[in-house]
């Protein structure tokens, strides 16, 4: 056994072993999912380093996952789960597959694990070649968020529209323009619980984020989504993409048929009211507003969204209202999105899959596995 370099910083409290565990592998191939509540499972006050050898890379959603054999300060080898950025915004920073390997001995700082939970986040890396590294880049200060416009107002960034709409809004669009993290987003505050929505929020546990389970965050978590925004005119409505996420916004005044079921991202009616796009969607599944897990009724949701733009075409402001039972008032959600210059969809690939291993291992450690 290799000896490791003790584990340094606050003191750690105890948590279960992870080792001989069995391997729970589910690999679902999906688009990035983006981010849930870090704070749920990372203590921020809470900052400490280990040192040790890399034993397993998984460069997949939700997020890029390495587990290290360290030495803890009692002179025992365990398994630490080492956490970072979804796979999209890792290889945006620069960071690859082969960056960190198996073998590798390296050196992590960042916030620990709640409730002495063996985990932490990479927020600072020295790598085995001695470099040091920040992949993290915190998730308050996101390197998606950017309030600058880089595009040319006198050159056309719509696709040919089929039909005779007030504004072209075809194309793509980046959604780092004011982005905000899908947490703790949403106003006014305090949040607005009836009495139902506050006992529903007070029982909820990090873990039961569908996200972590690899589903689809739906609507209306799909609405403050970091990836970039296409957005194609078929006719009789528009198809708006955010990776492998499929919006039909319909514009030809159809109600929804009598047989249609609810889903993650509903059923979406949209209107213009001069030159702002004014979207209606109902039929949404059951689920999660953000990353911190305020519920969603679903049957009894509707969702509004306004987009309003810029005089030269090249930003939108948009502006989501949640209608919802477990709330005594709406709730409001604003983003941003604008034109780019070099813009490209991402398309999700096998490598971007989503694969739920660690969650797994983190319910079975936590006697969770029979909630599952």
């Amino acid at each position: 056994m290799i000896p490791l370099p003790a584990l340094t910083g606050p003191p750690l409290r105890s948590s279960i072993t992870l080792a001989a565990l069995l391997l729970l592998s589910l690999t679902v191939p999906l688009p990035a999912l983006g981010h849930h509540s870090f704070a749920a499972e990372f203590d921020s006050e809470n900052v400490g380093t280990i040192s040790g050898k890399v034993v397993e890379v998984r460069f997949a959603n939700p997020h890029v996952r390495y587990r290290v054999l360290a030495e803890g300060e009692d002179g025992t080898n365990a398994e630490w789960e080492v956490q970072t950025h979804d796979v999209r915004t890792t290889l945006r920073m620069g960071w690859r597959r082969e960056t960190v390997q198996v073998g590798d001995i390296i050196e992590i700082t960042g916030a620990l694990g709640r409730s002495g939970a063996k985990r932490i986040s990479m927020d600072e890396v020295v790598l085995a070649d001695g470099s040091r590294r920040t992949p993290r880049g915190g998730y308050v200060d996101s390197p998606y968020t950017t309030t600058e416009v880089n595009a040319d107002p006198s050159k056309a960034y719509g696709v040919n529209p089929t039909t005779n709409h007030p504004i072209d809004i075809t194309g793509l669009w980046s959604n780092r323009y004011k982005f905000t993290l899908t947490v703790d987003d949403l106003e006014p505050k305090p949040t607005p619980f009836t009495a139902e929505g506050r006992r529903l929020h007070a029982a909820t546990e990090a873990w039961q984020d569908p996200r972590k389970r690899c589903e689809s965050g739906g609507l209306p978590r799909h609405f403050g989504a970091h990836s970039p925004m296409q957005i194609l005119d078929a006719g009789t409505h528009y198809v708006m993409l955010l990776g492998d996420n499929v919006r039909r916004i319909w514009m030809d005044g159809r109600q929804a048929p009598p047989e249609a079921l609810p889903t993650p991202m509903g059923f979406s009616r949209g209107r213009w009211q001069g030159d702002e796009l004014v979207i209606e969607t109902t039929l949404l599944a059951p689920g999660w507003l953000d990353g911190s897990g305020l519920p969603m009724s679903g049957e009894g949701t509707r969702v509004e969204d306004r987009y309003r733009f810029s005089d030269d075409r090249l930003t939108i402001e948009r502006h989501m209202t949640i209608h919802d039972p477990y709330y005594t008032a709406p709730l409001i959600r604003k983003r941003g999105s604008a034109r780019e210059d070099g813009l490209e969809a991402e398309v999700s690939e096998g490598r971007t899959g989503c694969d739920s291993t660690e969650f797994l291992r983190g319910l079975r450690d936590q006697g969770l596995l029979d909630s599952f």
